[in-house]
């Protein structure tokens, strides 16, 4: 039986220097979902614990019947009568997943025209905020499914056709949705650049992609800082040449004429007329650019994410399988209510965050979205919120980084803005610690809102665990029960799956519909990394541990576990118990050698702006890490440093860490083009510790 146990207000700010954390282990309760949750629209999904449990299990066990009813909400030219097809275990064949194999569907379609027909033409599809304070406008579906079919004629003009990639680098500007959903009309690939990634690393996924052409832009400013994007393009197209499908086209729109530049400055980039989108507008005027029906298996789009080693990973996602499990997780995890939601994914479309539920989530339920071009610093922590009370955000979807940067300043920054219809916050890209979740339950969503953490992937397209916010009481930093169709188990160091309550490697023994079905051009890398290391399953590479009442914690990279004097750690834990100090705005943990214990754990740590490292503050971490997990976690090195090196998606690159850890000044670092900032490097080097061990070659 689940117990719904309730907080005793506390006021966060009075409680970060109290003797005993209000997060400690002693202090970490359960939380019952808001009042009012079972008046809301939702309570048709999961009015209570007895409800998920009957949907999840139908989800299982009748999976083909359970699917194949969510896709009857969506519109199919043909249905085969197929569903769920799968196999796992290479050593029984080839791995492959199929969904509806053999129907005939259009994603742009469900997006657009299936939204406009129901009567929803003159609804705000997407309210966009530029990057400086006042640039924004909003378009309606019935004008958006207008500009889209404007991007198909042009990229029909310029040769694309069905089974084409199209390269799409752009800012978070309204074009970037509109030249996907454009890809997606006319049965083309789309593979979306991160617009701050640079040239080297731009070319390398359009030289492995094979696209055809490439959009960009002039160019935008990320706060300050301008961004020459066509410069960037240029260059990376230059090293293209080569390639055995080089790039036959690049075609440019002019966003700096549109928006308000930060500070006075002359940067422009030059387009030569033939790239120029405006033009190539006039030119494609009668080009026919309508719906074209493909199959459920063919590929929607392309997304690189980068792996440990080698070059970054072409995860392929395909039409119906992903389009029904991005509807459907958007429908259930976050409420979704075309009538009367704002909703605000702060992820960039780069990542597949945007995707799923920036974009397709949200199209295909109808919804009216917030689209950002900013960041929420600039000009200061409170934009965030300017904008959540502006548009009477209801949903709003981060990261726990984010919320880490905000927390770090003053709570004026957001107690002076409206979040009176915020009634669900979701995080993603990592477990979220136990202060950030209590800082967004008490301050930001003043306790009558949804805290939901989800864990997924880009590989997995769609949750896997999520905390359902009406379903079950909420605990901080838990990924809390499975998905529908999401079927996780535990396997020990012998392969062995873990019954009841422990430990282990997380995998998962079903296929869902939204799932990957191959990496691009790479079948083998595709097996190996995610089916060969537990045949049967689907390897997330992550651990987690599962309580009695099957709910899961993700604990991290399982080659971010250590091995202290026999002792196996996970970084994680370690982290939390470390940023469970108020001092602390986040810890990042690796292990390093050591002779005589193997391994010890070296932790950097970031505090609020203007704070500095005391002895008094180290002293109190190594206490708090002692008392939670034990005196064998106690790093052997505490690092203050004022950043941490990040992708921009908010992962941290352990790697490097572990390179400074180590002391390795003149050590190949890798692939640093996913860096938010390489900056953050320098800094890592000049704050490390003097007294602090230099691991030799050898080790």
């Amino acid at each position: 039986m689940l117990r719904c146990l309730r907080v005793a207000p506390l006021s966060l700010r009075a409680n970060l220097h109290s003797s005993v954390h209000p997060w400690s282990a002693a202090a970490q309760r359960a939380v019952a979902p808001p009042e009012d949750f079972n008046d809301r629209a939702f309570k048709e999904y999961f009015p209570g614990p007895c409800n998920y449990r009957q949907q999840y299990n139908e989800s299982v066990h009748n999976g083909d019947e359970f699917w194949t009813n969510v896709a009857n909400e969506l519109h199919f030219r043909r249905r085969s009568g197929k569903g769920l097809e799968y196999n796992f275990d290479h050593r029984k064949g080839e791995v492959f997943v199929k969904f509806m194999d053999g129907s005939i569907t259009n994603v742009a379609y469900n997006c657009l025209e299936k939204n406009i027909i129901s009567g929803m033409g003159n609804k705000v599809a997407y309210k966009w905020e530029g990057n400086v304070k006042g640039d924004a406008c909003e378009i309606t579906y019935s004008e958006l499914r207008d500009k889209v079919v404007e991007f198909a004629r042009v990229l029909k003009s310029r040769g694309v056709k069905k089974g084409d990639v199209v390269a799409l680098y752009l800012p978070m500007i309204i074009d970037l949705p509109v030249a996907m959903l454009a890809c997606a009309r006319i049965g083309a690939i789309h593979s979306v650049v991160f617009a701050g990634f640079s040239s080297n690393a731009l070319a390398e996924r359009v030289k492995q992609a094979g696209a055809k052409v490439l959009v960009t832009c002039d160019g935008f400013y990320r706060a300050e800082k301008y961004i020459p994007m066509k410069q960037i393009a240029d260059d990376a197209v230059k090293v293209c040449e080569d390639a055995k499908h080089p790039v036959e086209s690049v075609l440019c729109l002019e966003h700096l004429k549109t928006v308000t530049r930060p500070s006075h400055t002359t940067d422009k980039a030059l387009i030569r007329d033939e790239e120029n989108f405006e033009f190539a507008v006039n030119d494609a005027k009668d080009v026919f650019a309508p719906v074209e029906w493909v199959q459920a298996e063919d590929p929607l789009f392309i997304l690189y994410t980068s792996g440990s080693t080698g070059a970054p990973k072409g995860v392929v996602h395909t039409t119906a399988g992903y389009m029904t499990t991005a509807y459907y997780s958007q429908k259930v995890t976050f409420d979704a209510q075309a009538n009367n939601d704002v909703y605000w994914c702060m992820a960039d479309c780069g990542w597949i965050t945007g995707h799923t539920y920036g974009v397709y989530g949200p199209l295909l339920n109808g919804m009216t979205s917030v689209l950002f071009e900013g960041v929420p610093s600039y000009p200061d922590y409170s934009r965030t919120w300017e904008i959540v009370g502006k548009h009477k955000v209801s949903k709003l979807y981060t990261s726990p980084t984010a919320v880490r940067s905000m927390m770090a300043h003053p709570e004026e920054m957001v107690t002076n803005y409206d979040r009176s219809q915020l009634n669900i916050i979701g995080t993603v890209g990592e477990p979220m610690n136990p202060c950030a979740w209590k800082w967004l339950h008490e301050v930001v969503g003043e306790r009558s809102c949804a805290i939901v953490d989800t864990y997924w992937q880009t590989e997995t397209g769609t949750h896997l665990l999520t905390a359902h916010h009406s379903a079950v009481p909420q605990e901080s930093s838990c990924g809390n029960l499975p998905f529908h169709g999401i079927v996780p188990a535990l396997l020990d160091e012998n392969g062995k799956k873990v019954k009841g309550p422990g430990s282990g490697t997380l995998v998962i023994e079903k296929a869902w519909p939204g799932m990957m079905r191959t990496l691009w051009g790479d079948y083998e890398r595709f097996v190996n990394t995610y089916f060969a290391p537990f045949p049967g399953y689907y390897f997330t590479g992550d651990g987690a541990k599962r309580d009695a009442e099957n709910h899961y914690w993700v604990t991290g990279r399982v080659d971010d576990l250590m091995n202290v004097s026999g002792h196996l750690l996970s970084t994680a834990e370690i982290e939390s118990a470390l940023a469970a100090n108020p001092n602390i705005v986040e810890a990042a943990v690796v292990a390093t050698p050591h002779d005589v214990k193997g391994q010890v754990p070296y932790a950097f740590i970031t505090m609020p702006e203007g704070q500095v490292m005391t002895p008094e503050i180290e002293k109190e971490m190594r206490a708090t890490v002692r008392q939670r997990i034990g005196a064998i976690a106690v790093p052997d090195v505490i690092q203050f440093t004022p950043g941490l090196p990040k992708t921009r998606s908010g992962k941290i690159v352990r790697r490097i860490l572990r390179k400074v850890a180590e002391g390795e000044r003149n050590a190949d670092l890798g692939d640093i083009t996913t860096l938010a900032d390489d900056t953050v490097i320098a800094e890592l080097w000049s704050h490390r510790p003097e007294n602090a061990p230099v691991v030799k070659p050898s080790q």
